[in-house]
């Protein structure tokens, strides 16, 4: 596996990883009110799909 394809599969999986972490806060036990996206959860869940999304096309460049 070529160390671009490496790094893409990284951000993916970190992306993925943030996103949901990000989302599921209040279930988890994470946060505070489970019927309120506060700004932190909002930030995590925009930086996640950034980071997933750049990933993605990293892999796809990358020829996956």
């Amino acid at each position: 596996m070529a160390k671009g394809k490496i790094i893409a599969t990284i951000l993916l999986v970190v992306g993925v990883a943030i996103l949901l972490m990000s989302a599921l806060a209040d279930i988890l036990g994470l946060g505070g009110s489970p019927h309120v996206l506060g700004y932190r959860q909002m930030t995590g869940i925009a930086m996640g799909a950034l980071v997933t999304i750049v990933g993605a096309v990293l892999y796809w460049r990358s020829g996956g």
